[in-house]
């Protein structure tokens, strides 16, 4: 079961249809959702003060008749559109069918259970992509017992690769101390994402907001409204993740020891600080509406300004032709040999003087 990453782009990412899941009893296990791996995969490392084991499950009869020996384990997935797999993994650690069919279903909002001998909590990645301006979704599943922590995500991302480093290479203490602090490690590698992901779209936004300022048309209200969208997606997946932060820190969950605890109120304060940035960027994106149309007004306004200059300074000019134009017998100039010159010389004379009063007023600037 190798796990390759679909290349299918979207701009828009399909919302998992529930109705498919429509008149099925509670608990069967149907993925809802778009499918981003071609197989499932699962890889399992074994880990302990003394040393560490990680296995690549190809088949899943592999996975099946593995029985791991280590202190403590880290099961991980990559694609949930395979029931089978899942079912695996739900009978080998007694997982509730509920819990099953929340993590099969891609459209989830971070949330948090307490099941007794085990926590289950969902979080979601994000991802900017600064080539299409667009964010991606994707939805993590956590599943913290005693002795284990299960992951799964629906494809590889690389995003836990940072925990895996620190196990293979053993640093800090994330072997030494409980599975409750690689939940804290994991946790807090997917929040530090979401502090990349905002200060690229904070970038974003004050490059739009420049370009509203300078020359504001359609291409960038589509951004704007795109940047918009976006951060919408993003709110509604930081806010419900604040409170799970906060129940971890509560320990209502017991499956956190007080020294994991002070780990977990710092990643509190980074999602409070999420919150923050995020609203500031909402807030800017709101603002940035009426910099567009008072953009456009004002480049309207210096347009028709122009234009009614141009016509003053020449209706002088038409109005002069005119009243020569007229077909009297008798109008002063009309036989002197020169008229024609001092008609043309008033009207730039006055065509002038009237771009003079202009110019000192700044309406040609």
């Amino acid at each position: 079961m190798a796990s390759r990453s679909s290349t299918k782009n979207h701009r828009k990412t399909p919302h998992p249809k529930r109705s498919g899941k429509s008149g099925l009893p509670a608990g069967t296990l149907v993925h809802l959702g778009e499918r981003k791996t071609d197989h499932a995969a699962i890889t399992l490392i074994e880990y302990g003060p003394d040393g560490l084991t990680e296995t690549h499950f190809d088949q899943l009869a592999d996975c099946q008749a593995c029985k791991p020996t280590g202190p403590k384990l880290w099961f991980n997935v990559h694609g949930l559109h395979e029931p089978e797999v899942m079912q695996e993994i739900g009978q080998r650690f007694h997982l509730h069918p509920l819990v099953l069919e929340d993590i099969l279903n891609t459209d989830q909002r971070p949330k948090i259970d307490d099941y007794g001998d085990y926590l289950f909590f969902v979080a979601r990645f994000f991802n900017y992509n600064t080539a299409t301006l667009t964010v991606s979704t994707e939805q993590v599943s956590f599943v913290l017992g005693r002795d284990f922590v299960l992951t799964f995500q629906e494809r590889p991302t690389g995003s836990f690769d940072p925990v895996r480093t620190w196990l293979r290479a053993d640093k800090g203490r994330i072997r030494q101390l409980g599975v409750d602090y690689l939940a804290y490690a994991l946790l807090d590698v997917l929040v530090d994402g979401y502090f990349t992901m905002l200060e690229e779209i904070g970038e974003r936004t004050e490059q739009l907001e420049e370009a509203l300022l300078a020359h504001p048309d359609a291409t960038e209200l589509q951004v704007l409204h795109q940047l918009k969208r976006e951060t919408l997606s993003v709110r509604r997946a930081i806010w419900p993740l604040r409170e799970v932060v906060n129940t971890l820190v509560r320990n209502e969950s017991r499956f956190f020891t007080p020294e994991t605890q002070l780990y977990l109120r710092d990643i509190y304060d980074h999602t409070v600080h999420l919150i923050e940035s995020l609203e500031a960027i909402r807030d800017l994106i709101a603002g940035m509406l009426d910099i567009y149309l008072s953009s456009i007004s004002n480049r309207v306004n210096k347009e028709v300004r122009g234009l009614t200059v141009i016509a003053l300074i020449f209706m002088p000019a038409t109005l002069i032709s005119g009243i020569f134009g007229m077909n009297f017998k008798l109008l002063p100039l009309l036989d002197d040999p020169n008229g024609y010159l001092y008609a043309f010389g008033l009207m730039v004379a006055v065509a002038i003087s009237i771009g003079i009063i202009f110019w000192r007023r700044r309406w040609l600037d």
